[in-house]
Formats: structure tokens, sequence, C-alpha cells
């Protein structure tokens, strides 16, 4: 081990006191600066790429920018504050929708017509109104099918003849008329809407189900019958909100939807033999169930244990559903609901149980129905998928924020996997572990961005991210264990990040390259709120931010910098630097020992870091001493506020250094594991 000499450690000494008290920074600077012509400068090892020190920690910095320097977020207003709030002049546009649907089981079809009330709360006149249409990305020739691959997870299936129908268009008996973009509609007004008042109009549509709908919407056949999973299968009004006007991004597959709340009241005409579920609110179980089944459903009402309302036995058998001929009504409400999704089967089995949970800022009475409908290739597994959703709802519920509907339902189809208000679509039949693994983490949807409305056509990792990250404890908690990040932790972080063609977390999904999705819209904001919270803020000055974040933005729109805002006024911390490493840039994390010395005298050890790449992170050490004794020590990152290199020292108390190790618990993305430890000779 190399000895230095010179009155120089004195002021170390202090220096690095004030660095382990979080006191580093410019002050620390000016005290290095002072003593530079008095320490003799270490020797380092050649680094193994550029340094940053003028390209990184000048004003120009990185990709412009110093890390450290503020981001330049949208100027606070009365609408949005900057301590990331809703302003006393926040507002947001409602849309009530009052729909009679019909299935049309043997020709794989659907017909609707809707009564929609528009409700403008903003200080705006509105000319126009826009319309989704999103099932017109199941045309051959939409933007969509042409712009994605044949076959593809979100892309048009060749052969299928898909899209609207629009058999009328009306407002107080006079006709409408919507021209038509792709997946967009226009309907110009004649007399415009003005702030304060509402506009209603009914449009009657029809459209075929696609057999595999973009991973939204499905039809599966079974053994005992089909399973049809109908979602964003109604014409809606886009948003309008303050930031973007109309938000009229089109639907491509992968960018999902941001939409208004209102309220629903939904009549679905289905074959007898079907049962159907929905996000919505059962209101005539008497005209649509057997004296038996209702008996069993108000018990399921009632009970924290899984009550079967429709047995494998029962499917298919005329004594399970009402006696009579030709199809059922079933009705629903729905309240402060973004969408309404619901299924249909002969097939289905029907499960339920009570969930309470406390109700403060929902829209019930605390008590949760929660179900699952499956067919029965699903058993195995299924028979437990209300206990599943029970544990992800309340853990959720505890853990950030009560969930905000009366019912909560897992379907089982040919979806993968997808989320609306109340309701999911689960396909995992293999395991426990994977049922579990989808049913939670489409329930957490259900907070994000169900009921914190955040937009998925621009900002997938506002609803992907963070639920994928509050999985993450979920999941432990289930299978009594602890997780590892998942989708992101640090040794797949770290293959995704060097692989070509990186793009930053603030991509738009729809503009994010092929294959990327899961990474950045998942993984990778998982893994930075991780980090945010275990290893910067802490958990609870962490869990704080979080929760009023979700408190303060329940039922509302936020948008990217109203969450940071919120995180930083809340926990009390400049975060800039790890906004922009981890969600506005590519930048890489490579933390490296350069050496470690001790003085003559052998009272003082000097640890020389370097912080190769882009990205800064705080820094955690283990020293590991010849009495077999063991330090763990940290230092903030501040320490790299003006500098890639950095000298830690501290006093080994007549103990030698034979190990230092980096990260030793493994959870940063260090993309050089090699410079991470070093061994006396």
């Amino acid at each position: 081990m190399a000895r230095r000499y010179g009155a120089w450690s004195r002021s170390l000494v202090a220096l690095v006191g004030g660095a382990l008290l979080g006191l580093a920074g410019s002050a620390v600077a000016q005290d290095a600066d002072q003593n530079a012509e008095e320490r003799p400068e270490p020797t380092r090892s050649s680094l193994a790429g550029p340094t940053f020190d003028t390209a990184f920690r000048a004003p120009n910095g990185f990709q412009g920018t110093h890390i450290f320097a503020p981001l330049a977020w949208p100027q606070a207003n009365r609408v949005r504050l900057g301590s990331g709030a809703p302003g006393v002049d926040y507002w947001q546009q409602k849309v009530d929708y009052s729909i009679d649907a019909t299935l049309h089981a043997a020709e794989r079809a659907v017909s609707g017509r809707a009564t929609v009330t528009y409700h403008n709360n903003s200080p705006d006149t509105l000319d126009y109104v826009w319309l989704h249409l999103e099932q017109n990305l199941f045309r051959e020739d939409s933007v969509g099918a042409l712009s994605k691959e044949p076959g593809s997870r979100f892309g048009y299936r060749e052969g299928f003849e898909g899209g609207y129908e629009i058999s009328s268009l009306t407002s107080d008996g006079r006709d409408l008329e919507m021209a038509v973009y792709d997946t967009l509609g226009r309907i110009d007004l004649d007399d415009p809407i003005e702030p304060g008042e509402t506009f209603t109009f009914e449009i009657a549509w029809s459209f075929n189900i696609p057999p595999f709908g973009a991973d939204r919407m499905a039809v599966e056949d079974v053994e005992q019958g089909a399973v049809f999973q109908l979602a964003q299968w109604f014409p809606a009004v886009v948003m309008y909100d303050d930031i973007d006007g109309w938000n009229t991004l089109g639907y491509l597959g992968q960018g999902e939807f941001y939409t208004n709340f209102g309220d629903y009241d939904v009549r679905i005409t289905a074959p007898r033999s079907h049962i159907v579920v929905s996000g919505g609110l059962l209101q005539n179980a008497s005209d649509v169930l057997t004296d038996e089944a209702k008996a069993r459903y108000e018990r399921a009402r009632r009970s924290g244990e899984t009550v079967t309302i429709r047995s494998a036995d029962e499917v298919g058998d005329p004594a399970s559903w009402p006696a009579g001929d030709g199809p059922l009504t079933w009705e629903f409400r729905a309240e402060n609901m973004r969408t309404f999704a619901w299924a249909s089967s002969d097939a289905f089995l029907w499960d339920a149980a009570n969930l309470e949970i406390s109700d403060r800022g929902t829209v019930h009475d605390g008590n949760v129905l929660v179900q699952a409908a499956y067919p029965k290739e699903g058993i195995e597994h299924w028979q437990n998928a209300v206990a599943m959703a029970q544990h992800s709802v309340e853990f959720n519920s505890r853990q950030w924020h009560p969930y905000p509907y009366p019912v909560a339902v897992n379907v089982n189809g040919r979806v993968g996997g997808m989320e609306y208000p109340g309701i999911v679509f689960c396909r995992a039949r293999r395991s426990e572990r994977s049922l579990y693994g989808v049913t939670d983490h489409e329930f957490g949807h259900n907070w994000f961005p169900m009921m914190v409305n955040t937009d998925e056509r621009r900002y997938a990792w506002m609803d992907e991210g963070f639920n994928t990250f509050i999985n993450i404890y979920t999941k432990a908690d289930y299978f009594g264990e602890s997780d590892d990040n998942g989708r992101g932790s640090p040794g797949r972080m770290v293959s995704r990040q060097s692989a070509d063609n990186q793009q930053p977390i603030m991509s738009y999904p729809d503009q994010i390259w092929r294959g990327r999705l899961g990474y950045l819209a998942y993984g990778k904001p998982a893994a930075a709120l991780w980090q945010l919270r275990e290893n910067v803020l802490g958990p609870e000055r962490f869990d704080r931010a979080f929760r009023e974040y979700i408190d303060r933005w329940a039922f509302k729109h936020p948008q990217p910098a109203d969450f940071f805002r919120t995180m930083e006024d809340v926990a009390g911390a400049d975060l800039a630097w790890f906004w922009r490493g981890w969600f506005y840039s590519t930048a890489e994390l490579d933390q490296a020992i350069v050496e470690v010395e001790e003085n003559e005298d052998g009272d003082w050890v000097y640890l020389d870091l370097e912080n190769r790449r882009e990205m800064v992170m705080p820094v955690e050490f283990e020293v590991e001493y010849d009495d077999g004794s063991t330090d763990f020590r940290a230092l903030p990152v501040e320490v790299w506020a003006t500098t890639n290199a950095w000298t830690a020292g501290w006093n080994p108390k007549g103990r030698r250094v034979v190990r230092v190790t980096l990260d030793p618990n493994g959870v940063l993305p260090d993309f050089d594991e090699s410079n991470d430890e070093w061994v006396a000779e």
C-alpha cells in the first residue's frame, strides 16, 4: 500500500467528514481548491474512456446541460403550481355516457348506441369536438396497420375486416357531420360550447370484434364456448386539457389511451347463457341471475372468502340461467371512470368475494366485490384468482391509497394482460406465480393510470413504470420473499442499456424503437423509482412524497413535471440530477476505484474514486480489514457536483485495509464491475 505525506491530511479529515454528513457540494469544492497546493496529486490509473470534467461538468455539460442544473419544466401557474400540486384554477373536462350495447356472439360483432354529455369546464370556447375511433385501427389501410409488422402484438391481423360503421350522429334531433381521419373523428359545431356549458349528442355504431385486437380486446374459443373481451369499443371524446388542448394523437396500438373521467350507465345485451362482467357495479341481478345464483352473489358481497356463483358443473346447463327465450340485458353503473370495459362468455365460471378497505377518497362504501371469470381451461390456478386479487388490492390500498372502485374483476381469456377501471384481462394459466404476477400488475394499474389519470399516448412510463415499481413490494409480500426488482434489476438494466439505439424514458411509446417498450416503459422507470426509494431518499421520505402525489392527483390529470415537482416539494430534495440521468437522457453509470493508499503514520486511509460515465449516484462501499472486521461507508451524490474524481478518507483505527468493494449489495446498474473492487497486494 502506497504511503502519503503532507500537512494537507488534517484539512482532508474535515473535508471528508463534511461529505459523510451530507455537506458536500460547493463548500467542499471550495475547501478542496484551497488545499490543492498542499495536497500531492495521487497517482491514478488510466481511464477506460474520456473524462467528463470538461464536457460533463462544464456549463454546456452532458447533452448541453450540467447534470445538476435545474430542469426546464413548464412555467408554474395557478392551474399547475410550482409545488407540483393542482392550483386553484385547475380544471378538467367531464364526459358522461349512457350506452346500450348488444353482443352478437354468432357474428362476433358489437353494435351500440350512446348518449354522450360533454361538460366544458375549461375557460375556452370549443368550436368542434374530437372523437377517438379506435376500432379503425383494425382497418387494413389504417396508419397503425401500415406502420406495424403484420401479425405483431399491436399490429393488424391480415384478412380481418374491422373498423367502425357509424350509422347515425345527431344532437337535438339534427344530424351532425363528422370528418374521419384514421382513428380520429372531428365534429364541427354550429353552436360553439361556451365555458360552463354542456353539449349532448347521440351516436350509433357497430364493428366486427378483432380475434386479437392489439392486445386490448379479443375472442377466444374454448371447449365450452367463447370468451369475449371488449375494451376501447365505443367512440369516446378526446381529452381536452390545459397543456395540449385537444389531445389528437392517433391510436397506433402501442400507445394506450388518455381520456376524460365520467359516469357510465351501460346496458349490455348478450345471449341468455352468458355471464357478463364489467368495471361497473351490476344493477339488475334479479333480472339476469337465477334465484340461486343471486343468493350466491349476495353472499359473496358479504363474505371475505371466495364464493362460487357459477361452477364448472353448471356451465352449459340451462338451469344456471333464468328461464325464457332470447338474450338478457345486464345493467351496470360506474362513476368517475376514465373508460368502461367488459367481458362476456357462455363458458365462464364465476367466483367472487368481498374486500373491506378504508373508504378514504373512494367512490364506494369501502366494500369491493372482487370477482374472477374464467373458462374451465384455467381452473387449476384461477380458483385462487379472487384471493390473489384481494391481496393485490388490499396491499396497495394500505401502502399507497385506497382502491377507488366498488368492483375488481379479473377475466381469463386470450388477452395476455390488460387493464381498465375496475376490470382487468389476464391470460396466465400456467402457474400460481405467473397468474399472481399478471393479476397484480394489471390491478396495480387501477392506481396508475385509472385513478391518477396520466397521458399513456405520450408517457407510458407514468403508468407502466409506476405500476411495475409498486409490483415489487406486492409480490414480495405475497410470496414472503424479497424481490430483485424484476424487469428493473441492475443486471438487466446494464444489459439493455448497452444495446444500440438507446432512447430516454421520456420517449413517446409509439416512437420507441422496436422491442424496447418493456425496458423503457416498464423496467427502467421501475428501477429508477426503486433506486430513489431505497438508495437516495429512503423509504419513509419517498413514501410520504409518493403518497402525496397520488392524493394530489387522484381523479385528475398530472403531467411529468407535476410528478417531479411533487416529489421534490414533499421530500425536500433537489433531484434534477436524478431526473436528468434516469428519465431525460440515456446516461450510463460507472463508478470506479482508482487506488487505496494510507499516510506515513498509517492513521489515515485514502480511497480514490472516479465517476467514468454520465450518470451520477450516491456512493456506497464496504471496507474489509486484516482483522476480519468491516465498515460500510457512504458518500452523497453531491461529491460529483464539480468533479468526476473524489477522494474519501477515514481513520482505520490501527487496522490494515485488505479489500474495498463498491456497491457491496449489487444494487446499482454499474457498467464495469471489474473496477468496483480493490484488493491489497
